[in-house]
């Protein structure tokens, strides 16, 4: 990255841990890193795009990433939403696995603490695609909720509790340290998840889609494949179901109107689909997408 940032303006100061896991990752994965700025620079235009000072910043960042996407060339996770969306929702997921297996088993460290926490910020960062899915809201409460749960209990000497008991997912300042620091530290409390139509994992409440399993032993400094060849293979299935247009599908299917819902569902599948081969799963791949063909040639049954 040869465009450098100024200092950051006190304006946009709760886009500082954004911008440094955009740092963190531009060797790590540079999808994730753009997505990270893209965000950044959306929420810094919505905070201050007028002031001398923020717009130079803004500026940098926004050559920072025109040079980026000049770099990432033809990726499909920067050209098409879809695969990008698939790509970063997936890597926050495999982010908060790690934490949250190093919790359910009671190993509480720093690099657990920052895991939760960056899987909630790059949760932040899959708005650049639209709004986020109930599912994907409370993980990144969740996930910061447990970030500033672990890091206040290490803190002050104490055992923190393994799993969601005293999960409230309210009032967060942004710490110095690069972690989430509640104003007053969490008490317990009666709230419980509902259990979902959830895929085999050893996190109880919480629904993470299909392919989104990550390994035990996965922690934040891991360096993670940047998806730009991963991607490909998944695409591969994905460029041509979106590729139809929707009037083609009612054709094929005899007269019947599928609804917006049904075409967002269907896509859902495919990209569940797309997202579980890049982690070599297969099963769920082919699962989701019967589910989608099932779905669009449901009057043929």
């Amino acid at each position: 990255m040869t465009a450098q940032l100024p200092p950051i303006p006190p304006q946009f100061k709760s886009l500082q841990h954004h911008l440094r896991t955009a740092q963190e990752h531009d060797k790590r994965d540079q999808v994730v890193a753009y997505y990270c700025r893209l965000y950044a620079m959306q929420n810094g235009m919505k905070i201050d795009s007028k002031s001398p000072e923020c717009r130079k910043f803004l500026s940098k960042l926004m050559d920072q990433l025109e040079i980026q996407k000049k770099e990432l060339g033809d990726c499909d996770s920067i050209t098409q939403e879809i695969v990008g969306s698939a790509h970063v929702e997936n890597y926050a997921l495999k982010m908060f696995l790690y934490a949250d297996n190093e919790d359910r088993a009671g190993r509480f460290h720093k690099n657990m603490i920052k895991s939760f926490y960056t899987a909630s910020l790059l949760l932040d960062a899959l708005t650049v695609f639209g709004e986020l899915s109930e599912e994907n809201i409370q993980h990144r409460k969740y996930a910061r909720w447990k970030a500033t749960y672990i890091h206040n209990c290490l803190k002050n000497g104490e055992t923190p509790e393994s799993g969601p008991v005293g999960f409230e997912g309210e009032d967060y300042n942004e710490d110095d340290d690069g972690t989430s620091a509640s104003t007053e530290a969490p008490e317990r409390s009666s709230f419980t998840y509902k259990p979902g139509n959830m895929p085999a994992s050893n996190y109880t409440g919480i629904h993470i889609p299909p392919g989104a399993h990550a390994p035990a032993n996965t922690p934040a400094e891991v360096p993670h494949s940047s998806g730009v060849a991963s991607n490909a293979t998944s695409n591969s299935s994905l460029q041509n179901i979106h590729s139809v247009e929707p009037s083609l599908y009612i054709a094929q299917q005899g007269g019947m109107r599928l609804t917006p819902e049904d075409f967002a569902q269907a896509q859902k599948y495919c990209k569940y689909a797309g997202s579980a081969l890049q982690y070599e799963d297969v099963n769920t791949a082919v699962e989701n997408l019967q589910k989608a063909l099932k779905l669009l040639t449901a009057s043929r049954e």
